[in-house]
């Protein structure tokens, strides 16, 4: 049996898996150094974490009547060369499996797709690496991140394009950049999450997180352009 790393359990959600009432499970690790992380705590890979698989897992096992869905969040769960095994361990219980994802290691999210019921998945910036290497914190990953989103496209597995949209390194621009790009390669769904200023943020005012929101003409533009959408505050 493979060792995970966990760094926290969210024991009832009904936000992180559309429709349906999951617990969601913050893997530790992740390559990437988002400006707008608030789990940074989860950012150093290799760390241990500080939950053991096997109480989780018997908690999983009481709940299998209250819960759906249990869902792989991060950090980034890519990173965990493990994360087949306990996918298999959880689907196995009668659980739905989501899986939130920037696209690290698409490699990995080959081998695990057979197992998933639904994914979310980040889309940071517009598709140049200029933007993308900004929007993550430095790396090189866009390709990364194109790939695995082909690979979502390709699986006919339900999945999600989201959003966050920071002011500092997004525009209205930037979005109808992103959207655009979304709508060409056949994405179905995309949604626009608010960001909400990390403790290292000072000085942004919700006035400017709130300029994507109060766009009608951006609105009505992804409306038109998604058979879901909607904005997130």
């Amino acid at each position: 049996m493979q060792k995970i790393n966990i760094g926290g359990i969210e024991r009832f959600s009904l936000v992180d898996y559309p429709g349906q009432v999951a617990a969601v499970i913050f893997l530790q690790g992740c390559p990437w150094r988002c400006p707008f992380c608030y789990n940074t705590e989860l950012q150093k890979i290799g760390q241990n974490g500080n939950h053991d698989w096997n109480v989780i897992f018997e908690f999983l096992q009481k709940r299998t009547k209250a819960l759906d869905a249990v869902v792989f969040s991060g950090g980034e769960p890519l990173v965990q060369d493990s994360l087949e095994e306990k996918i298999k361990e959880v689907k196995a219980l009668g659980y739905k499996i989501g899986l939130h994802t920037g696209g690290y290691r698409p490699e990995h999210l080959k081998k695990i797709l057979p197992l998933l019921d639904w994914v979310g998945f980040d889309i940071k910036a517009p598709f140049v690496e200029e933007n993308y290497q900004k929007a993550v914190g430095g790396a090189n990953h866009l390709n990364k991140a194109q790939e695995s989103l082909q690979l979502l496209l390709e699986s006919g597995i339900n999945f999600e394009c989201r959003t966050t949209c920071d002011p500092r390194i997004l525009s209205v621009e930037d979005i109808y950049a992103i959207a655009g790009e979304l709508k060409k390669r056949g994405v179905k769904s995309y949604h626009l999450q608010k960001y909400r200023p990390v403790p290292s943020d000072p000085l942004t005012q919700d006035w400017q997180c709130e300029q994507f929101f109060n766009n009608p003409e951006l609105t009505a533009y992804l409306q038109q352009s998604f058979e879901d959408f909607d904005l997130r505050k």
